[in-house]
């Protein structure tokens, strides 16, 4: 098999593009959008600090005085990314990526505040590292479209932990040679299962933690000499047939107008707190309820929807009709429905034992299936579709083609620093604008390491 593969290997060709990168080099747009994912993770991560969920990893994590958002106290820089990582995605709140379904911000900002509190790292570094990690991560997406879901696992976890360590080496300044290594290396610590879609466990909540620490080992170890394999994607045991067999991958959608076009700039950013998918159709339900839809005499819920969600949104169709838990709702498209047309909104404080229990909420949820459309976009686009039809024969019927937040219908900045300051009162924080612009001043490459520590808490 060696002789058919190139002998310049893809962690080698990314390498070489990622040692050539400079802060100058990063268009505006770009910028800008590394700006948003920063502000973004960090109100996430303080509407997150008491729950039960970051609790335990902090109460398993290393001693050390590196940063951990919203926290009095710090931890070893593996587990404060760690921390960090699972905070800001615990709440299925943060950005995500129409063409692939990763989660960026929950990656890449973890991976970097805590390398730049090791290397003593200048904000323009940092800024630099989140802009290449999170566009070789949207890339990786395009390249094994629905196949790593396919596989069983999480291409958040998965794909994160390559752009994590990318993101890392191209901050430190790492010669070529070396991340290539560090990305060879960090194919052995990709990991996370999808199981958690069964019964509405906490496993997927530290996956891009988890991603986000082993980036600051895998750059470890290959500075200190350690070698990783050449192939460790395209290989005959690398990640595209490990993690995303037997999807044919297109390896060509990493080198397509690299560096003159940044795909991280499409980047969507959530409206509500639950699963990527689910958002359109909330927003469908909520249409429906604004346009004064009546909710008695339902005979059926029907909604279009693609074949590649079904596994994880739809199936089994009971259980996702009656969550077992607070967090499995936010993996349910007949739960996400049934919010929107009963309350007409879906909220942090909607997501809750009391919300799945309601018996309104329920009843609703009992009477939504699907359909499977061959015509869906997915996952190109993140489509929404309500048909209710009523005993009386009557119908009412919606459609939304893209989800907002996203290049379609972008949040706007005020909308992103509303969501902001929506976080950082949730988790009971009253320093909202000192952290924002804290982020801010990060965001425009100001500054150093230094700023990064007035996140705590």
């Amino acid at each position: 098999m060696k002789d058919q593969l190139p002998e310049l290997s893809i962690a080698e060709r990314i390498a070489a593009w990622g040692s050539k990168l400079t802060p100058e080099s990063l268009p505006a747009a770009t910028k800008t959008k590394m700006r948003d994912i920063l502000v973004d993770i960090v109100g996430l991560s303080v509407a997150a600090r008491d729950t039960n969920y970051v609790g335990s990893v902090i109460a398993a994590a290393e001693p050390g005085d590196f940063t951990v958002i919203a926290q009095p106290h710090g931890a070893a820089a593996s587990s404060a990314a760690l921390v960090n990582g699972t905070a800001s995605h615990g709440e299925d709140f943060d950005d995500t990526f129409e063409g692939g379904p990763v989660h960026s911000g929950v990656v890449i900002v973890p991976a970097l505040l805590a390398a730049a509190e090791v290397h003593k790292l200048e904000n323009d570094r940092v800024v630099l590292g989140m802009a290449a990690g999170t566009e070789l991560l949207c890339r990786l997406a395009l390249t094994l479209p629905k196949g790593v879901h396919k596989a069983g696992f999480h291409p958040t976890a998965v794909l994160g932990a390559f752009a994590a360590t990318f993101g890392i080496c191209v901050a430190c300044r790492t010669d070529a040679k070396t991340t290539a290594h560090a990305l060879g290396v960090v194919g052995s610590m990709a990991s996370g299962i999808i199981e958690y879609l069964g019964d509405g466990s906490w496993t997927k909540r530290m996956h891009p933690g988890w991603a986000a620490q082993s980036g600051l080992r895998a750059h470890a170890l290959a500075k200190a000499g350690f070698v990783g394999p050449k192939w460790v994607f395209e290989g005959t045991h690398g990640a595209f047939s490990g993690f995303a067999h037997p999807v044919k991958p297109r390896p060509e959608m990493l080198f397509d107008d690299l560096g003159q076009r940044w795909v991280c700039d499409t980047i969507t950013f959530k409206p509500y707190p639950c699963g990527t998918m689910v958002q359109p159709y909330i927003d469908c339900a909520i249409g429906l309820k604004t346009r004064g839809v009546r909710l008695d005499g339902i005979s059926k819920i029907t909604c279009k929807t693609a074949e590649g969600i079904v596994h994880r949104l739809w199936e089994p169709l009971d259980l996702k009709r009656r969550p077992p838990t607070d967090y499995a709702a936010k993996f349910s498209v007949p739960y996400g429905v049934a919010l929107g047309l009963v309350r007409g909104r879906a909220s942090l404080a909607d997501f809750t034992p009391d919300g799945i229990a309601d018996p309104k909420l329920l009843d609703i949820a009992g009477k939504v299936g699907f359909v499977v459309d061959p015509e869906n976009p997915y996952p190109a686009a993140f489509t929404g579709h309500i048909r209710i039809d009523y005993d009386d024969g009557s119908v009412e019927e919606v459609n939304q083609g893209h989800m907002r937040g996203g290049i379609v219908e972008p949040l706007t900045r005020s909308e992103i620093d509303a969501k902001f300051r929506a976080n950082v009162a949730f988790g009971k924080l009253e320093n909202a604008d000192a952290l924002l612009a804290i982020c801010n001043q990060i965001g425009a490459m100001e500054g150093d390491f230094t700023l990064i520590r007035r996140l705590r808490a």
